[in-house]
């Protein structure tokens, strides 16, 4: 009887431990969706820091669920008016300084964005972290005092992905993306991204302040600070068009 009894209790723990197992698709998708709620707009400022000089621009956003996104930069007076708008896996540039929309190929989306260390892809997300990357869930480390998932995303072979590797730790408690680490296809870290001064906006606890430090270029950062993000408000599918994309303020 308490053979039975022991071998019970062992199925018992060890179907308890494959329950509590994490799907680590599912919470790179749950931190993913707490960043963009069903709509969300902000207005961020991004500061370029380089070893002899520093650049900052500020900007407007927003994004209605994976298939639409636009950004908009307010200041510098140089930059101001120009526009990025993603519908599906389409982008689009809007350049009032020349007067014209350029329809962006895949091939950009891994060049610089605005002289920045964010990539095109970055700002107008062509790719999905949740659907062009298989993940698995590689152990729990520590960031920031915050116990974290730890998650390799390999993109899948059909997609257009600008990174050959992505590692990220997701906090436990609120599904924050704390610290992701890019690699290039040879397997080589080309920059680290790092989640900081976490608090309340839009409702949701997040990191305000995104920094992104490249691997081999030594005094380079660039910034990414929300002054304000709200989400849930209605966002028709018509704003995101190239006709608004020129007009937008």
């Amino acid at each position: 009887m308490k053979t039975w009894i022991l071998l019970l209790a062992g199925l018992f723990t060890l179907g308890f431990s494959q329950a509590q197992t994490p799907d680590a698709k599912e919470i790179i998708r749950k931190a993913d969706s707490k960043l963009k709620g069903l709509t969300n707009k902000s207005e961020m400022k991004m500061t370029i820091i380089r070893p002899t000089w520093t650049r900052e621009m500020t900007m407007k956003t927003w994004g209605k669920g994976e298939e639409y996104a636009m950004v908009l930069i307010t200041s510098p007076v140089r930059d101001k008016g120009t526009a990025f708008l993603k519908r599906g896996k389409e982008i689009w540039n809007w350049q009032p300084s020349i007067d014209r929309v350029v329809k962006m190929p895949p091939s950009m989306m891994s060049q610089s964005w605005l002289g920045s260390d964010f990539k095109n892809d970055d700002l107008v997300q062509q790719t999905s972290i949740v659907n062009d990357f298989s993940h698995k869930l590689l152990g729990s480390e520590t960031i920031e005092g915050r116990s974290c998932y730890k998650i390799e995303l390999i993109p899948n072979e059909d997609a257009a992905v600008v990174w050959g590797k992505v590692i990220s730790w997701i906090d436990k408690t609120d599904y924050l993306e704390l610290k992701s680490e890019f690699y290039d296809e040879d397997g080589y870290l080309v920059n680290t991204m790092l989640g900081k001064d976490i608090k309340s906006l839009g409702g949701k606890l997040l990191p305000a302040r995104l920094e992104v430090i490249p691997a081999d270029e030594e005094g380079n950062k660039t910034v990414m600070e929300y002054l304000w993000i709200e989400f849930d408000k209605p966002i028709e599918e018509s704003f995101f068009s190239v006709q608004n994309l020129k007009k937008i303020q």
